[in-house]
């Protein structure tokens, strides 16, 4: 399997594959040494993790720089990745006794009835390429703390970040066969779903997430899904600042070239400030560095995937040819990488694939509203439910928005972050099941009551 550097696409290195029988190898040792972990005391197990978060933070440069080569993501963003990854580790790792530990719920002369939280066995991974640190750390490291073996599968597009990843819980002090990497493409992905694992948690597409969840819906087995957004934006007239939403909004849909789950995918403002608002966002958009992300200083550089820039120019030329105006950008860059403009549209509806299809790109759609009901209407219109925000002075109003949006997280002045304490869920197409949180924590366990009398 060929490496390729989206920057320069030249070939990094070649990696072996793994087959059906060095699969089925892995997984068997995992099976065997998963009650082994499972007896480690928790104490000795986050303590472990905590070590691994340690590990990360004195490598980080040399892990930026590998993460950098392979997905393109500006080498700043890829250390804020890593430190953020960091930050939800030890999150996890400071609440896993809590949130793990047995739980007595009555307790009398004659009864006692509590809850144990026993791990689910061996479970499977497969991880996306976007953010490998931070969508990884939300399902291996509580799932480690939690007792269970894993299988993980990173994408084929940051399997080095993956054996990184690997070769520092290792030296952390997990078992040499507690947690395997399966190296390859969607062929050996395939092969995972015919593995008799105890789950399965997927982060990437929608139509990856739904065959996935097909395929292992007879296992009877969880199967966690955490999948793509069109996640809107609402500016109403009362806020107080144009220029600073203006910079929050636009960072929240570039960052990491708009190749996130929750980036802000489309725009609503009110037409009272709409224009104020459009000038703002564009002016912040051209004053970004652009060029190599193994540069200094660059905020915008290439997109990981080579389909992607066919994708995303296809959405930018509907869209004009339909009616849409580009304030800046609207074309792939010139020369080597996998690079496309910052593109600004305006004058959009939603009979263009930019206001409907997630996008997943350096590209965002403004549309002007007149009203609070039709942000809502609009912001309502998607088959995905991740996150939506709105910006507004008074809490009362933006709730009242937000009360009625189907999604997993809602906003209220700020956009595109994800939080330890509390849960990284979707809704529709955006997938179903929690990671972060205690729910993210007991995601990774099945409950078992015990009701004693004596």
């Amino acid at each position: 399997m060929e490496i390729i550097n989206p920057a320069t696409e030249e070939v990094i290195i070649n990696l072996p594959t793994d087959n059906e029988d060095s699969i089925i190898e892995k997984y068997n040792l995992l099976l065997e040494a998963q009650p082994t972990w499972d007896a480690v005391p928790l104490e000795e197990r986050i303590q472990i993790i905590r070590g691994f978060a340690d590990l990360l933070k004195k490598n980080i440069e040399s892990l930026a720089a590998i993460l950098t080569s392979e997905v393109g993501k500006p080498i700043q963003q890829s250390r804020n990745e890593i430190n953020g990854a960091c930050n939800r580790v030890i999150w996890l790792a400071d609440h896993a006794q809590k949130y793990l530990s047995e739980e007595v719920m009555t307790q009398s002369k004659d009864l006692t009835e509590k809850i144990v939280y026993e791990p689910l066995g061996v479970i499977c991974n497969i991880s996306a390429w976007n953010f490998p640190y931070n969508v990884g750390v939300n399902v291996f490291v509580p799932a480690l703390l939690a007792g269970n073996a894993v299988m993980y599968k990173p994408s084929e597009y940051s399997t080095l970040t993956g054996l990184e990843i690997e070769k520092y819980l290792k030296q952390a002090g997990v078992p040499a066969d507690v947690f395997h990497v399966a190296v390859g493409t969607g062929e050996v992905g395939s092969i995972l779903l015919d593995m008799p694992f105890d789950g399965y948690f997927f982060t990437g597409s929608y139509k990856t997430g739904q065959y996935i969840y097909e395929r292992v819906a007879p296992k009877m087995v969880p199967c966690q899904l955490e999948l793509g957004g069109k996640d809107p934006v609402y500016i109403a007239d009362d806020v107080e600042s144009i220029k600073s939403v203006a910079a929050g909004t636009a960072d929240g849909a570039f960052y990491n070239n708009g190749q996130s789950c929750c980036a802000v995918e489309r725009i609503y403002v009110h037409e009272k400030v709409y224009d104020a608002y459009v000038k703002e966002f564009v002016d912040e958009v051209k004053s970004w560095k652009t060029g190599l992300p193994t540069e200094e200083g660059v905020y915008l550089s290439v997109v990981s995937r080579k389909p992607q820039v066919e994708f995303i120019d296809e959405q930018v030329k509907e869209a004009v040819e339909l009616g849409a105006k580009v304030l800046t950008g609207g074309k792939k860059k010139e020369g080597k990488g996998y690079g496309y403009e910052a593109t600004v549209l305006v004058d959009v509806n939603h009979e263009m694939s930019i206001m409907k299809d997630e996008s997943f790109g350096p590209v965002i759609g403004i549309m002007k509203v007149k009203d609070d009901e039709e942000a809502l209407k609009l912001m309502q219109d998607t088959e995905y439910g991740l996150t939506a925000a709105v910006y507004s002075k008074t809490w009362e109003r933006a709730k009242k928005i937000l009360a009625e949006i189907n999604s997993g997280t809602g906003y209220w002045n700020c956009c595109d972050r994800v939080s330890a304490p509390v849960p990284w869920s979707g809704r529709n197409h955006s997938g179903f099941g929690s990671t972060l949180s205690h729910m993210g924590i007991r995601a990774f366990t099945k409950p078992k009551a015990y009701q004693l009398r004596g």
